[in-house]
Order: C-alpha cells, then structure tokens, then sequence
C-alpha cells in the first residue's frame, strides 16, 4: 500500500502539470479565435455550470474514496462495489435532473437577466450536458482512487483535456463564421465532449478492476441503502463547506480590498488594478507551486482511511510525518525561490513588473498551502472531514482583520492583503497541525523545518546574484531558467549533504527519484 501511496502521488503530479500544460496552450489559441468579446461570452456561463456542479457532486467524490477505502482494508469487496452502486445512481440522478434543468432553463435565466449577455445562450446550453458526464466521472474517480489506484484519475484527466480542447478548438473556428454567440457555445461543447472521453477511460479501469477481484473472501452482512446514503452524506458534507469556504472568501476579498485600498489613498481604478495583480497574477502562482502537494493530498485520502480502518497507528504516523517531510522538501525552497524571483517571474509569465511586491509577499504562503492540503487529507482520512472546515472558518476570521487593518495602511497597501493570504492559510494549516497531533501523536521535528530553511535560504541569496549576472548576458527568458535550474540542484545537494532529505524521500520524488 505504501508503494501505491507514492506511485500515485507521482502520476497526479505528473498529469497535472501536463493537463495544466495543454490548458494554458489551449487558453492562448482560443483567446486569439474568439478575442475579447468572444471570451467574454463563453466565460458567461461558467459561473452557473460551476455552481451546478457543486450542487451535483457536493463532496461525493472524496467521501466515496473514504468509505470504499474502508471496505478494500476490510476485504468487503462486494460491499465496495455497493457503495460504489449507491453512490453512482445518487450521482446520476443529481446530474442528470441539473443537466436538464440548464438546458431549458438557460433562456429563463437570459430573459430574467440573471446572465446579461444574452449572446450566452448557446454556451449555456452547450454545457448542460457537461453537468452530467463530469459529475459521473468524479464518482468512478472516488471508487477507483478509493482502492488507491491513480493512474486511472490520471490518464483520465490527461484525455479529458486532449478531447475538450480538440473539440472546444475546432468547434469555435469551424462556427466563428456564424458570429461569436455560435462559437462561444461551440467552444463549450469541449466540456461535455472531454467528460464523455473520460467516462469511456474510467469504464475500461472500472471493468479491468471488477475482472481482477477475488471470489473468495470474509462474507459481511449486506449494508442497507438508507445507511450507506447517511453515510456519504454524513463526510460529504462538511468536504463539500470545505470546498464552499475558497470562494466565500475570495468574495470576501472582493468586497473588502478594494476598498480599504481606497482609504489607504488609491484612486477606484488604482486600487482595481492592484487587487488584479493579487488575485488574477499572485494567488495563481501559488497554486502552481503546489500541484504536488495536492496530488499528494488526493492519494493520502484513501490510504490513511485504509490504515484507519485497520487500526494500523503505526502506519499512520509514517505515512502522515513522510508526507510532511516531502511537502516541506517541496514547498519551502519554492516559496524562496518565487520570492526572489518575483520580478523576472510575474515580468515573463504576465508582462506585468507592478506585481512584483505582491507575489513577493504571498509567496510565503506556498509552504502553508502545501501543508494545508496535507494536513486536511489527513483529517479526512481519519474520518474527522468537520475540523478542516472548522479551522478554516477561524482562518477566515484572522484574513478578514489582516486585510481590514494592514490594505488600509498606505506602505502595506496590496501587500497588507497578501499577508492576509498568508495568515488566512497559516492559521488554517496551524490549527490542522494540532488536531494531527492530537489524533496521531505526530508533530513537526524543528531540525527538519531547519535544514528546509537554511538550504533554501543559501539557495536564494546564490540565485539572487547569479540571475542579476546572467540577465545582463543573456536576457531574461534564459536567466530565469538557469537560475531556478541552478538553484533546485543547490538546495538539493544542500539537503543531501546535511541529511535534511534521505535516499527514501529523494526516491519519492518526481522526476529526480529515480537517480536515488
């Protein structure tokens, strides 16, 4: 199981960064088809297809994970297969009723303008059927990553991105003669066209699954539908507040920064592009830096279950301290590295120097944000779902001060609202901690965090001289990416020769693990 935990770790990390890959590509070629406008339109019914979404899986897919987790540790094959059923036709019934529900609702919610552009209608009814084929998919995705197996989600993800952008691509140019509400809605004729494709995916490793399970085993009583319901819905919905809590605070953002940039002295237009910089430059890059703490999160869900079950203590403790070893080997030397690096960083991905300061600031909350989504895995794998959303909600509390107290004082001004970012997550992952400790009896050794920092921070003051050096030669496409490349064999080599990294979690890393 151990080596399932890594190896699946690695594969969601590696089809993240393709998938995020073919996006950004694919966000390039369609922003040149359709320009502004024509973005703007399909971008119109995504907030209602969204929110549609999260109504149909609503946290199913991680409950799931956790329950037939439950039942593989057991042996209770049959019983995994139940849930599974139960749960698919909970997921199907949902998604099939919202689905149609937005493909003849898409004209009321034009004519009551609650979508202004009107021009959205295609693309509200192109993306009704997607409601339908992603909701089911996150259903196979939760059984199969529930028996620890990943690359199923992965190569999945893999298609479903090839196949909507195909599509999504070649629908807008062939319908774009037509005018821009036809190629808007051809555009989001991607989403269902990649979630069929990975449906078809999930089915083969579905049925590859069923074929290879044993006849034989312990018999358990058949668990009743009413119960297997209460319990789906029981982890589902405090993982499904935890998932609500991003966006109610991104909104809290939105009413807030804005203008207390306006008393700290900024013009409306100022503080407009500021919070830009922040929310739309800053934060995304963070995210980046975390894909692999967040596939680690994924595959922790189910294999912590499974030690759960079992009441294997021993197993949970190593799997939850090499989780944090490798999250800090991860994020901490990415946090310096962004920090020094902002400017040529935010300079080459966005043209744009002014977000320098704020990307900065919040890249310090990299480290915190890797092990937020660790440490909120965890809990989850312990069946305890109610506490990261718990601790979130008193994040929340100290972000909303930080960003009413430090974005009003002209000399924090966007930066006052990164250091809210970083409190909001630090506060959440620090309250995670304690509870870890209190379940497991695992707490952080201070030499690890030492070793992380110390490493990093040798890293940093030699990337710093290094890039001003090479920029002068040879520009800032080239110096960027030798300096971060120079930079990770640094910190490496340090965290080798200090013991700060053993030949265990150096192997389980992606990429450079199989050189140990």
């Amino acid at each position: 199981m151990a080596n399932k935990f890594v190896s699946g770790t690695l594969i969601l990390t590696l089809s993240g960064f393709v998938v995020k890959a073919i996006g950004s590509i694919n966000w390039i070629i369609l922003s040149r088809i359709l320009g502004g406008e024509g973005i703007g339109i399909y971008q119109m019914a995504f907030p209602i297809y969204l929110l549609a979404l999260d109504v149909s899986s609503a946290g199913l897919p991680i409950a799931i994970s956790i329950i037939t987790a439950e039942k593989v540790a057991k042996q209770d094959y049959l019983g995994a297969q139940r849930i599974f059923r139960v749960s698919l036709s909970m997921l199907c019934t949902t998604a099939l009723f919202l689905s149609i529900l937005m493909f003849f609702g898409a004209e009321f919610l034009i004519d009551e303008q609650i979508i202004r552009e009107s021009r959205a209608y295609y693309s509200l009814i192109a993306l009704a059927p997607a409601i339908f084929f992603t909701t089911v998919i996150a259903g196979y995705r939760g059984y199969l990553q529930g028996w620890q197996q990943m690359t199923p989600t992965a190569l999945s993800q893999i298609v479903e991105q090839l196949v909507r952008v195909v599509v999504m691509l070649g629908f807008a140019a062939l319908l774009l003669p037509y005018g821009l509400d036809y190629a808007a809605g051809g555009a989001s004729l991607g989403a269902g066209a990649g979630g069929l494709a990975a449906w078809l995916v999930l089915i083969y490793y579905y049925y590859k699954l069923k074929r290879s399970l044993p006849s034989d085993g312990p018999v358990y009583p058949k668990e009743d539908i009413r119960h297997i319901l209460k319990r789906l819905v029981v982890l589902a919905v405090p993982i499904s507040l935890s998932s609500i809590m991003l966006p109610v605070v991104s909104n809290l953002d939105l009413l807030i920064v804005p203008r207390r940039l306006e008393v700290a002295g900024y013009a409306t237009a100022q503080a407009t592009e500021l919070f830009g910089y922040l929310t739309g430059m800053s934060v995304p890059l963070i995210n980046l830096a975390t894909i692999l703490t967040a596939a680690m999160a994924m595959s922790l869900v189910p294999a912590i279950s499974h030690s759960f079950t079992l009441k294997n203590f021993d197993e949970i403790y190593e799997r939850t301290a090499s989780a944090m070893r490798i999250s800090f080997l991860v994020t901490i030397p990415f946090s310096v590295m962004l920090y020094v690096m902002a400017e040529p960083v935010v300079t080459f991905i966005y043209n744009a120097p002014a977000a320098t300061d704020a990307t900065r600031a919040v890249a310090i909350a990299i480290c915190f944000l890797g092990l937020h989504q660790i440490t909120t895995a965890i809990l989850q794998g312990l069946k305890k779902p109610k506490i990261p959303v718990i601790n979130m909600a008193v994040a929340c509390v100290a972000k909303v001060a930080c960003n009413w107290f430090l974005v009003a004082i002209p000399s924090f001004g966007i930066t006052g609202a990164s250091y809210a970012t970083v409190a909001d997550i630090g506060v959440a992952a620090a309250l995670n901690l304690f509870f870890i400790y209190r379940y497991t009896g695992y707490i952080i050794h201070a030499n690890i965090i030492v070793k992380n920092v110390v490493s990093a921070a040798i890293m940093g003051v030699i990337m710093y001289f290094v890039y001003n050096f090479l920029y002068l030669h040879i520009g800032l496409f080239l110096s960027l990416f030798l300096t971060c490349l120079l930079g990770s064999a640094i910190y490496i080599g340090l965290m080798a020769l200090t013991g700060g990294v053993t030949r265990e979690d150096a192997a389980k890393m992606p990429f450079i693990g199989r050189f140990f």
